[in-house]
C-alpha cells in the first residue's frame, strides 16, 4: 500500500465527527508507529528493560 493509500485508510476510519487535529494525531501515531515496528524487525529496537532503565534516567 502507498502512502497516500494508507493516509486514506487511516481517514475512513476515524468517526465522523472528527475534527482535523484529529485527523492529524491520527496520521502522526500511524506513522510512528510504523517506523517503530520497521526499526524492531530490522533489529534496532530495545529490550522493555532497556526502555524502563532508560525512562527512569530521563525522569531522575
Amino acid at each position: 500500500m502507498n502512502v497516500k493509500e494508507n493516509a486514506k485508510q487511516v481517514i475512513e476510519s476515524l468517526p465522523e465527527s472528527v475534527t482535523m487535529d484529529d485527523i492529524i494525531h491520527a496520521l502522526y501515531v500511524t506513522i510512528k508507529f510504523g517506523k517503530g515496528e520497521r526499526e524492531i524487525h530490522e533489529g534496532r529496537g530495545i529490550s522493555h528493560e532497556d526502555a524502563k532503565r532508560k525512562m527512569e534516567q530521563w525522569l531522575k
